[in-house]
């Protein structure tokens, strides 16, 4: 496949296998009148038109007045669920507060209750709806967390699901054993609970070889630091990488755990002081951060410009779920980023490619246009510049998403 006359090919880098941090976020490299060639499921060359190979028997996409982009790296999700929460929507807008909802039994609780009640199959099909639409708003990489079973034989439901997922869709997927999320209500003793995830669910997982990461809900009324510590620590022992749930209602010290314990990434981050920014210095773990949860649950937003003006990396992912970001639309994310938490469309759209999939750890194969890199694309229909992107919030701008070297979304 070769597509042609691309008023712009955006994020072009020869070596792009690192995120990009601080001042370097607001670069976005990218070349004009061109074209992109793919070989299979992979970037062969590009240039400038001038210099186009002879064409031959190739497919032939005309993107006059086009720009071509990676697809989206999506590195936190919940996508697999049972059945959504307007219910709690509206308690929500009647003053009622997450934790209030969490405390009755809504939240988590309500939405593992209900995936209980659903059979493997059923799951999937209901997900796989939703990775349709995912994949026609551009996202390329997806990263599944399961987190609404808890209990052994639902957790790894979820993250079976999650796994057929990646192999029945042309999405990249990555999984996440998220068990510690919530503590059910059964348990009266929540060290009972924190065994279970240890001592069962863990060996389980790994096991069947179903999670590439491990993930706690590092906050009041959830998980504490001592307890997340362990929880990643024994995960870790079975080739679990940690992923953080940190301060999106406090300070909860899971930035802290998070870099101790080798974090891939730190996600929400909507409670930061200075002390969490400059822990993250000097290490490798990978700020994420989720507006659309910000904005689901009115609550403040994380401080981006403060993170990236230390000299920080950010990414930033969608949080999709039922109950607090039930919206899978990376753009929306950009908009957000860019309204909300005064990033510059570049540093967004680095955000949501490249440093995503420092993230997801898909550098090597996705984030950027680079040889050798997978052949997935999104072709915009005819759009001034990458600024309309965020610009236009509710806009409909993508004309064709090709996954790995496929057409598998036309507008």
């Amino acid at each position: 496949m070769i597509i042609k006359n691309i008023k712009s090919l955006v994020q072009v880098r020869d070596n792009a296998f690192d995120w990009i941090s601080g001042r370097e976020m607001s670069v976005l490299p990218r070349i004009h009148d061109c074209y992109i060639q793919f070989d299979g499921d992979k970037i062969s060359s590009f240039g400038i038109m001038d210099e186009i190979p002879p064409l031959g028997q190739e497919e032939v996409i005309d993107a006059t007045d086009c720009l071509v982009l990676p697809t989206f790296v999506d590195s936190h999700s919940h996508i697999i669920f049972a059945e959504t929460r307007e219910s709690e929507f509206v308690d929500k807008i009647k003053g009622t507060s997450y934790a209030e909802i969490a405390a009755k039994g809504g939240g988590i609780l309500n939405s593992a209750k209900k995936l209980q009640e659903t059979s493997e199959e059923e799951l999937f099909s209901q997900a796989m709806m939703r990775v349709d639409e995912v994949i026609g708003f551009g996202t390329g990489c997806l990263e599944i967390k399961s987190g609404y079973g808890l209990t052994t034989k639902d957790e790894l439901k979820m993250l079976r699901v999650a796994r057929r997922i990646g192999i029945e869709s042309e999405l990249t997927v990555k999984t996440t054993f998220l068990g510690a999320h919530a503590i059910p209500q059964e348990f009266k003793n929540r060290e009972d609970y924190i065994k279970l995830v240890i001592d069962e669910m863990i060996p389980s997982v790994a096991e069947e070889g179903l999670a590439d990461y491990i993930d706690v809900f590092c906050e009041e009324g959830f998980f504490s630091p001592e307890e997340t510590e362990r929880i990643v620590v024994a995960g870790k022992k079975v080739g679990l990488v940690p992923k953080i749930h940190a301060n999106q209602l406090h300070i909860s010290g899971g930035v802290e755990v998070g870099v101790k314990t080798g974090a891939r990434s730190v996600d929400h981050l909507e409670s930061m002081g200075t002390e969490q920014v400059e822990v993250l210095k000097n290490s490798s773990t990978m700020p994420t951060l989720l507006p659309g949860s910000a904005f689901f649950l009115n609550n403040s937003y994380p401080p981006a410009r403060q993170i990236i003006d230390a000299g920080l990396p950010v990414a930033l992912a969608t949080d999709y779920n039922p109950g607090s970001a039930p919206a899978g639309k990376m753009s929306f994310m950009l908009s957000l980023a860019c309204i909300k938490m005064q990033m510059t469309p570049e540093e967004a759209l680095n955000a949501a490619t490249i440093n995503g999939a420092y993230a997801m750890d898909v550098l090597e194969s996705h984030g950027s246009i680079t040889k050798g890199k997978r052949a997935s694309v999104i072709i915009t229909k005819p759009i001034p510049a990458i600024d309309f992107i965020p610009y236009s919030f509710t806009g409909d701008f993508i004309s064709t998403v090709i996954l790995n070297g496929k057409i598998v979304f036309e507008a």
